[in-house]
């Protein structure tokens, strides 16, 4: 099956759950005597607005009639549909509250950008409807946006943006289709931006939700070319790296992405951490950007069900991370991540220092490659950590699947049901598929296969920490399946073998201490180098 299948089927893998879905009625019903149709609108014309090939509405107009006072045909309002003329003076002829813009099929050329900020309802729906960016030399005003529909001070209450094509493939365009601000409710469904956003200047979105008790969906929000590296535009020398995919670095209520798509981007792919509020991810595709394809942090967040995928690598690009959880609680369940051109440094997922409590569960991480790369890696600070029934494929030349990196905190990482796998090599010494350097860490039936490329030599579990415990779990090694240098470490019912006929299950180092070998199965026994008062009780050596 290939990426965009499984992208496509996403909406039917089973793993809906309603309670992220925004409700589309207001709770406040709008009085339809009030309501006025202008220059001719029909109830008939706007029922017709339906789905497209490209940027399709999902909800029937009709849904929406009543929750307007005002809807207007842009077109018949004077909006020239053919793309010869910019439709801007017209949009802001028509910026009122309580409207909804609606954009029959046409072409609609913007050379400034349209800025509506404190409203109560407003709304803007195209029917195969596609915006048609100036480029970048001929743009008036601020190069930024198309669409700015709120702020951070002044946000709406009530947003609506749906069905249009963004087309930026001729040279020198790429604009922020869309910045949004919204208190109380913001939805976004089904905006496609076509063409490598190479002008240098924001990326296509910027939402956020800034009311503690409001909600939004960005839903089927796709960019797959992605965008130019800064230095490549005519903006060079005004930006970093170049844009964003998608933004939403202030959100305090709930924001869900659902089934969104997005390319190669050098500023990361979707930045969604820095405010208090949760994110939600749901399905979709990311692929290739640079630093991180998704950012994620937030009170409560979830990342479930994406694939993310990195098989090309620019000159600029310096790592290009899976996923990233920071600033606050982030769950990640059923992602896939795969790696096929990594970068040093491009983990598979991290685990920051800023994270308050994780979960990584259900997931698949491939990594393939001639580069030294990691699939899972703990920062030092990162407080309680649980990775549950995660599969890691490891396939480089050097690096370690799982990495729960040193520090002094007794935070727990817990692992139970991991697997790990994978024919790899032992460049510049990171050679063992889990190495913890960490205190309090506990590994429940976990299965590590470290064979390894010719000539190279893997290590199953390498312990650093102390009061760590090993619980059941099958380690095969083509060196030690267990390494240990720590202190009070219990190892109980496991199963260790090296696939070096003669050599021993585990290896004590003259660092360790009461270490703990109980009911193990440690096939051709015990290396220890001077380890101190070791405790071997009923382990077998066969």
């Amino acid at each position: 099956m290939s990426n965009h299948e499984e992208y496509r089927n996403d909406a039917d893998c089973g793993h809906e759950d309603t309670r992220d879905q925004v409700q589309v009625r207001s709770s406040e019903e709008t009085d339809t005597s009030r309501r006025r149709f202008v220059k001719g609108v029909t109830l008939t014309g706007l029922a017709a607005i339906g789905l497209s090939s490209h940027a399709a509405a999902s909800h029937a107009y009709t849904e929406y009639d009543d929750e307007y006072r005002t809807v207007v045909n842009v077109a018949e309002a004077g909006a020239d549909t053919t793309g010869q003329k910019s439709i801007t003076p017209v949009l802001e002829s028509l910026r009122a509250d309580n409207t909804l813009l609606y954009f029959p099929p046409g072409q609609y050329a913007m050379d400034s950008q349209f800025r509506f900020t404190g409203f109560e309802r407003f709304g803007v729906v195209g029917n195969d409807a596609t915006l048609v960016p100036a480029d970048y030399h001929d743009f008036d005003g601020p190069r930024y946006r198309l669409f700015r529909l709120g702020t951070q001070n002044n946000p709406g209450k009530h947003l609506r943006f749906e069905g249009f094509t963004v087309d930026q493939t001729a040279p020198d365009t790429g604009i922020r289709a869309i910045e949004a601000w919204a208190s109380d409710r913001l939805e976004v469904r089904d905006v496609h931006v076509r063409g490598q956003h190479d002008s240098g200047t924001w990326g296509p979105g910027l939402f956020n939700v800034v009311d503690p008790d409001g909600t939004g969906l960005v839903e089927n929000f796709r960019a797959p070319d992605g965008g130019a590296w800064v230095e490549n535009t005519p903006n060079a020398g005004n930006n970093w790296r170049g844009p964003i995919g998608i933004e939403a670095n202030h959100t305090e209520g709930t924001l869900t992405f659902r089934r969104c798509m997005l390319g190669a981007f050098p500023s990361n792919g979707l930045y969604a951490c820095g405010g208090s509020g949760q994110i939600i991810v749901h399905g979709g595709l990311y692929r290739n950007s640079n630093p991180v394809n998704l950012r994620i942090g937030g009170t409560d967040s979830i990342i479930r069900w994406p694939t993310v995928e990195i098989d090309e690598t620019r000159t600029q690009d310096g790592s290009q991370r899976g996923i990233r959880l920071e600033s606050g609680s982030v769950r990640v369940k059923g992602a896939a991540v795969r790696i096929s051109s990594p970068m040093p440094t491009s983990h598979g997922i991290t685990v920051m220092n800023s994270c308050t409590s994780a979960r990584i569960e259900d997931t698949k991480i491939e990594i393939s490659g001639d580069r030294i790369n990691h699939g899972i890696v703990v920062s030092p600070s990162a407080a309680e950590t649980v990775i549950s029934n995660t599969e890691i494929q490891h396939a480089t030349s050097g690096g370690y699947p799982l990495w729960i990196r040193g520090s002094d905190s007794n935070d727990r990482v817990l692992c139970e049901y991991l697997t790990v796998t994978g024919e790899a090599g032992d460049a510049a010494g990171f050679r063992d598929g889990i190495r913890c350097e960490r205190n309090n860490c506990r590994f429940d039936v976990c299965t590590v296969d470290q064979s390894s490329r010719p000539g190279a030599s893997r290590n199953a579990l390498v312990n650093t920490g102390d009061d760590n415990t090993v619980y059941y779990g099958t380690y095969r090694a083509s060196k030690y399946p267990f390494v240990e240098v720590g202190t009070d470490t219990l190892y109980m019912r496991a199963d260790a073998e090296s696939y070096d006929g003669d050599r021993e299950a585990i290896c004590l180092y003259d660092q360790s201490s009461n270490v703990a070998l109980k009911r193990n199965r440690l096939v051709n026994g015990i290396k220890d180098y001077g380890s101190d008062g070791l405790v071997d009780w009923e382990n077998s050596f066969q």
